[in-house]
């Protein structure tokens, strides 16, 4: 996985913090499949993820009407019910606009 290129601001990010509980329980799968499901829906843009006991999944998109869609599209609905009951210990969903971004590859 590599850092998001994303376009100049705005746009929304998605953050999804979490604490899984134990054992894989098919969560790997499902996850890797929700990342190509997201990538193929309109307005993504993009994702980056990383864990180490706390999870930390964000998700670009090109407004909110796009990530309040990809939240009802029914293969992610069937995954969050799942992350609910067997996946995640605690989560927290954060959506948020994205004003300004920057890095050594310069600013956008």
């Amino acid at each position: 996985m590599s850092i998001a290129q994303t376009p100049e601001p705005p746009y929304t990010a998605v953050i999804f913090t979490s604490f899984r509980t134990g054992g894989d329980n098919g969560y790997r799968v499902m996850s890797q499949r929700m990342v190509d499901l997201a990538s193929q829906q309109p307005g993504f843009l993009g994702v980056e993820s990383a864990r180490e006991g706390l999870g930390i999944t964000v998700s670009y998109w090109v407004d909110d009407a796009s990530a309040a869609a990809w939240k009802q599209v029914t293969e992610h609905v069937i995954a969050q019910e799942r992350g609910r009951a067997v996946w995640y210990e605690d989560y927290q969903v954060r959506v948020a606009t994205v004003s300004r971004s920057y890095g050594p590859s310069g600013a956008r």
